[in-house]
């Protein structure tokens, strides 16, 4: 009934903007032109004529424009319900400041010829100055000092506290911070940049196999972190910057976030630069098994060493143990003293010598 009752109406804006334009088609001076007694029957067909096809447009497009406005309300409310009232209030506030620059800067605009122009250049001057006091503010919150209580109730407060994450090519890839974050102690919004997911696109296009596995994989653990989790994948892109780690580094900055990886060329980078980094590499070392020098080991040698006389061994987290004297023992189990332990973020290393 509703769907009938706005085709109706739309039908009858239709006939009306129909008659406006004939209206104007009629009134104007290359119509005196024509023969009076032409003139009767052909305002008779014009006014006719538009109004029956601006009705019928406004008839059939209602279906369309219902669907439309729809979709619109429900992202507009998805948008301001889920967004921070402190982020609002600061967003109307710049919204507000913006429109009375773009209304200062129209009384200017207003005086540029022909009139249309002037209109239309007023016009673009406040959907500029509007976009631009909304965006500036709610894009830099973090850096305003907003009173505790006014962000009270709010639910995701305690997540705006935190430092934001944001996720490097190479933590998709590897797939345990997704683990990490499912244990619920990642603090902070996770944000995924969009050049970063182009990346992994690149990736699983590779012509080289074992690259299209990694990209294919990067690509699931997203999609899984998407139905899972709040992730947040931002537009902002850097043209300028060709290689995707600097870009991810000019990112971090604009944004204050922390950088999620497991590149250890990266996390080097953005330890000179004082960028935080959540490596990955890292907390899985610091959750191994802990031994130290003079400690006595049970290992079973599973291979040869690199170097001579050497055996390898595993813990079970996969920490290697290079033994010493153990290359003839493979297979067996045997005792070993550890010698010294050597920790780096791309893992650790063990290495024993046998017991005497």
């Amino acid at each position: 009934m509703s769907k009938r009752i706005a085709r109706i109406v739309f039908a009858i804006l239709g006939i009306a903007i129909g008659l406006s334009i004939a209206d104007f088609i009629v009134t104007r001076s290359f119509f005196d032109s024509i023969p009076p007694e032409t003139q009767s029957w052909l305002s008779i067909c014009v006014y006719s004529v538009l109004a029956i096809a601006f009705g019928c447009v406004g008839f059939f497009i209602t279906p369309y424009l219902i669907k439309l406005y729809r979709l619109i309300t429900k992202k507009l409310l998805k948008t301001f319900t889920e967004m921070p009232i402190a982020e609002a209030f600061l967003g109307i506030i710049g919204l507000i400041v913006g429109l009375v620059i773009a209304w200062l800067i129209s009384s200017l605009t207003r005086m540029i010829k022909p009139e249309i122009l002037g209109t239309i250049c007023s016009v673009a001057v406040f959907l500029v100055c509007g976009y631009i006091g909304w965006k500036v503010p709610t894009k830099r919150i973090k850096e305003i000092n907003i009173p505790k209580w006014f962000k009270r109730g709010d639910k995701n407060s305690d997540k705006s506290e935190a430092m934001a994450k944001v996720l490097d090519t190479s933590a998709f890839v590897d797939g345990r911070f997704y683990d990490v974050m499912k244990t619920g102690i990642v603090e902070g919004s996770i944000i995924v940049p969009k050049f970063i997911i182009d990346e992994l696109w690149r990736i699983s296009d590779s012509s080289d196999a074992l690259k299209r596995t990694r990209g294919k994989r990067g690509l699931a653990i997203l999609e899984k972190m998407q139905e899972e989790m709040q992730i947040e994948i931002s537009e902002d892109d850097y043209p300028d910057i060709a290689d995707a780690d600097a870009k991810l580094i000019k990112f971090a900055l604009d944004h204050h976030a922390m950088i999620v990886t497991t590149d250890y060329n990266l996390n080097k980078v953005c330890s000179v630069q004082s960028i935080p980094v959540f490596n990955v590499n890292d907390l899985s070392n610091a959750l191994k098994i802990s031994v130290a020098a003079g400690e006595e080991l049970v290992l079973t040698i599973v291979k040869e060493g690199k170097e001579l006389n050497q055996g390898v061994a595993y813990f079970d987290d996969g920490t290697m143990i290079v033994v010493d004297g153990a290359r003839s023992l493979i297979g067996q189990q045997v005792s070993a003293v550890v010698t010294s332990v050597l920790q780096t973020s791309a893992g650790r290393m063990v290495f024993a010598k046998l017991k005497e």
